[in-house]
């Protein structure tokens, strides 16, 4: 109801600047799955705000875990979803096929591993418990990630899959001896540091982006989609250039925070505005995706690499 109400006033206000016009004739219907990451932010904040609408969209969001993501898809439940770039690698490899078409955003510490205070190093936690999501995740894979750049493989440890949520509070009430979380709950593990430390996050390994995308039906049945949903993503961020506070207000309502809260949540991300999205999908997205597919091989998420280049596509940033 807060962000109901805040979102009512704030495109009031908009509308009353110029910024949200009246809306298309006919919308596009879709649902988009995601999660209460801070990165997928602006999207609550499109939908809110009358942005979705002004460009001729009628958007449902639905929180699905990432885990089950992928089902939602298939299942025709939702048609667009926002991930980690290796999650669109592991459904396209396990028969889902999606495309992604613009980058949302990348962790700058917004990822990372809690351990307990004794543990010195990365490589000491071999024999030990870590909280983690499934495979196919994205904590699941900065564990391997993390791990293998410290030199052990999950071998090494003893995985027990909890969800980032439920990761961190079970860390902080004393339980497993690592956790594999993302903001905004890494944040309740750094403000208590009678627990455990936050032992490395996305600034040590610059692994953890997300983009979003759609099934490739949608988008050819709903050709100008795409660049309504991109174009929408990117008034998105430049409202919150405009107004920090107020957009701060409705992005953290949704996830229970405080505008102050969720600001200092955001503070270990960078949205990707549509300059940072061209020079991501001119080499970046290629380089990682296939670095993350030959990790994703060796930990048995997939069984074969998919196409690369039939991961994405580019156009609608241009």
């Amino acid at each position: 109801m807060r962000a109901a109400a805040i979102g009512v006033c704030l495109a009031t206000a908009l509308a009353a600047t110029g910024f949200v016009q009246g809306a298309a004739a006919q919308e596009t219907k879709l649902t988009i799955g995601m999660s209460g990451w801070t990165g997928f932010a602006p999207l609550t904040l499109a939908r809110e705000a009358g942005i979705f609408q002004k460009n001729g969209l009628d958007v449902t969001i639905k929180k699905i875990p990432q885990a089950s993501r992928h089902l939602a898809i298939r299942s025709g439940d939702v048609q667009c979803a926002a991930t980690t770039v290796e999650t669109w690698v592991v459904w396209n490899a396990n028969g889902v096929p999606t495309k992604q078409i613009f980058q949302l955003d990348k962790s700058y510490g917004a990822d990372g591993m809690a351990v307990r205070n004794d543990v010195a190093a990365i490589k000491d936690l071999k024999g030990k418990t870590v909280a983690a999501s499934v495979p196919g995740t994205a904590p699941y894979f900065t564990l391997a990630w993390m791990l293998k750049q410290n030199g052990l493989s999950l071998k090494d440890v003893k995985v027990v899959n909890l969800e980032p949520g439920p990761a961190a509070q079970a860390f902080i009430a004393g339980q497993n001896d690592a956790a594999m979380t993302y903001e905004p709950y890494l944040s309740s593990v750094r403000a208590a540091p009678q627990a455990g430390k936050i032992i490395a996050t996305t600034l040590d390994y610059p692994m953890i982006m997300d983009t979003f995308g759609c099934t490739p039906e949608f988008l050819a049945q709903n050709p100008k989609a795409g660049k309504a949903l991109a174009d929408s993503y990117f008034e998105a961020l430049d409202l919150i250039a405009k107004d920090q506070a107020k957009s701060f207000e409705i992005m953290g309502a949704d996830v229970k925070q405080t505008g102050e809260a969720f600001g200092n949540s955001a503070k270990f991300l960078r949205w990707q505005d549509r300059a940072a999205n061209k020079a991501f999908f001119s080499g970046e997205i290629q380089k990682f995706s296939a670095e993350a597919a030959d990790l994703l091989l060796e930990i048995g998420v997939i069984k074969q690499k998919p196409e690369i280049d039939s991961l994405f596509d580019s156009r609608y940033v241009q």
